[in-house]
């Protein structure tokens, strides 16, 4: 069995899907990511989103672009606690981690903090394991952050109030916040990436894999960690360049034009695909 050239864990929000349209917004996005599956390379999206939304907003894009009935992609959300495989342009039997799942007393704590922001931020009712408050689409993300540490704060103050904040804790992003276990997390995606791979086909020695938040990293870093070669692409809106034992390309949106997150990410897709000569 030959090895692929190499394989792709990618995270979506941000990387591929637009943090202002929530939605593949670049169209060599799709395109690129198809021609790279179908020629054999495993492409797995690692993100915190939740499988219907890869079902609703990736997976169609990548069907209609041409996605090979045999393509090996598979869709993990909730940074490792859903999975599932991509056959025939359909999305397979979804499997749940339910052991990291937020208790049903936190999550309606959590749901009364909600009501109290809904001018700015509505609850994800497609997640089946965390909670996640998110931007409302029509807010300016400068209001929205504004208001987060608050709402953050009283998250947290609710996972204690509940005495769970040694398994539970919240997690800031650029337009959410998530709770969620200690457990999951974009290494733990890594992990279950390559198991739903080893199932399938020979797992490729090298991987890019792409993000936008500092927990991204963690993808390489596991892989690096257990012996694969790989490369990270880092699109996030700020922070320091980071010290770490795998390459790191990093190019810090401007959000000029053609230079969002997403925009940066279709580039780098673009010159992996042009590896392959497909």
């Amino acid at each position: 069995m030959t090895s692929p050239a190499f394989g792709l864990l990618l995270d979506v929000d941000g990387p591929l899907a637009s943090t202002v349209t929530r939605s593949l917004r670049v169209p060599s996005i799709a395109a690129d990511l198809v021609a790279i599956a179908n020629a054999g390379c495993p492409v797995v999206f690692n993100t915190g989103r939740s499988d219907r939304f890869l079902a609703e907003q990736v997976i169609p894009g990548l069907v209609e672009a041409g996605l090979a009935g045999d393509a090996p992609v598979w869709g993990i959300g909730e940074k490792g606690a859903t999975w599932f495989s991509v056959t025939d342009g359909e999305i397979g039997e979804l499997q749940i981690d339910e052991t990291i799942a937020v208790p049903a007393e936190l999550t309606a704590l959590c749901r009364e903090i909600n009501d109290q922001h809904l001018d700015l931020m509505f609850w994800d009712d497609t997640k089946r394991t965390m909670v996640s408050l998110e931007q409302n689409l029509d807010v300016t993300n400068a209001d929205y952050l504004a208001r987060q540490p608050e709402v953050t704060a009283q998250l947290d103050d609710a996972i204690a109030r509940l005495g769970l904040q040694d398994s539970f804790y919240t997690v800031p992003t650029i337009i959410s916040i998530d709770l969620e276990h200690r457990a999951a997390g974009k290494a733990r995606g890594a992990e279950r990436a390559i198991a739903l791979v080893t199932e399938r086909m020979e797992v490729p020695h090298r991987w890019f894999t792409a993000g936008d938040s500092n927990g991204d990293y963690d993808m390489a870093a596991w892989l690096h960690d257990n012996g694969y070669e790989a490369t990270h692409l880092d699109v996030r809106p700020s922070g320091a360049d980071r010290e770490t034992a795998f390459p790191v390309l990093r190019e810090v949106p401007t959000f000029g034009e053609n230079h969002a997150e997403d925009d940066i990410t279709a580039a780098y897709l673009t010159r992996w695909r042009a590896e392959l000569a497909v």
